[in-house]
C-alpha cells in the first residue's frame, strides 16, 4: 500500500492500551496471555513512533482502579511488567529511549519499585524519544496529588494559574498530549490525563491493542493531520494572537 505524505504529526502521542483480554479471550486463551501480547506490541508501536518522529508516547498501562481486578490477574500484570523491564531495558537505553513513570508506586512490591527507579536513573539522559509508562494512574488522583503538593509549598493562591499548576502534575515539564488513541472501540478517557488532554485530538479504533500494528498508527496520524486544531478558538482569533504584530 501507498502510503499518503503526513503533513503532521503530534510531537506528544498517548495511547490508552485497551483490549488484552477480550484478545485472549476470543482466542480461547487466558486473560494473562493478553497482557503479554499487548506488553510486546509496545515495542512495535515505540519503533514506529520515532520513524514518525514523535518526540513523546505516553502509554495507559496500568490505572488506579485496575487493582479492583481479580489478585491472580493482578500480579500476573506485575509479573509481566517486572518480566518486560528486565528483557527490554538493555534494548531500550541502546536505542536512545528515556523512560519515565507517571503514577503512585505505592501499593508496588519493592522489587518492582526498584526496577522503575533503576530504568529511569539509567535513561534518564537519553533523547531520541520519551516514553512515558502511566503506571497505577489515575487522573483524578494525579490532580489531587498536585493539589497537596501545591498546599505543602505554601504558595501564595494569587500566583496559581494553569501553567504553575501544571508544573506539579506527574508530566511537568512535558507538553500536553497532542493525539490520544484508544483501543478496542469504547468511547471514553478512563480518568487518563484528564487535565492534559483538555484540547487533545481523540481517535479511537475497533482494534484490540495487541493487534494495533504500524498500519493502524498510520492510520490514525492521518487522520489527525486533517484536523484542524483550534483550542476553543476561530482560526482568525488564532491567527491574531499567534502572529506577530
Amino acid at each position: 500500500m501507498v502510503k499518503k505524505q503526513l503533513t503532521t504529526v503530534p510531537d506528544h502521542l498517548a495511547i490508552i492500551m485497551d483490549g488484552n483480554g477480550r484478545w485472549a479471550r476470543s482466542r480461547g486463551l487466558p486473560r494473562l496471555a493478553g497482557h503479554r501480547a499487548g506488553t510486546g506490541n509496545i515495542r512495535r508501536i515505540l519503533k514506529a513512533c520515532v520513524e514518525h518522529n514523535i518526540h513523546i508516547l505516553t502509554l495507559y498501562a496500568f490505572s488506579t482502579e485496575n487493582w479492583g481486578r481479580p489478585s491472580a490477574e493482578v500480579q500476573g500484570i506485575m509479573r509481566i511488567l517486572e518480566q518486560t523491564l528486565d528483557r527490554e531495558l538493555p534494548e531500550l537505553h541502546k536505542n536512545g529511549v528515556q523512560l519515565r513513570h507517571i503514577g503512585r508506586l505505592e501499593g508496588v512490591s519493592e522489587a518492582l519499585k526498584q526496577r522503575v527507579r533503576q530504568a529511569i536513573e539509567l535513561t534518564r539522559n537519553n533523547s531520541r524519544i520519551i516514553l512515558n509508562v502511566a503506571f497505577n494512574y489515575g487522573g483524578r488522583t494525579e490532580i489531587l496529588d498536585a493539589v497537596r503538593r501545591i498546599v505543602e509549598s505554601g504558595m501564595d493562591p494569587d500566583r496559581l494559574d494553569e501553567e504553575v499548576f501544571s508544573q506539579y502534575l506527574y508530566t511537568a515539564g512535558l507538553p500536553d498530549p497532542d493525539l490520544i488513541i484508544r483501543t478496542a472501540g469504547e468511547l471514553r478517557i478512563s480518568n487518563f490525563l484528564i487535565w492534559q488532554g483538555a484540547y487533545a485530538e481523540y481517535y479511537a479504533t475497533p482494534t484490540y491493542w495487541p493487534d494495533f500494528n504500524e498500519d493502524e498508527l498510520y492510520a490514525a496520524l492521518l487522520e489527525y493531520s486533517t484536523r484542524e486544531r483550534r483550542f476553543g478558538l476561530i482560526p482568525e482569533s488564532r491567527a491574531s494572537i499567534t502572529t506577530p504584530s
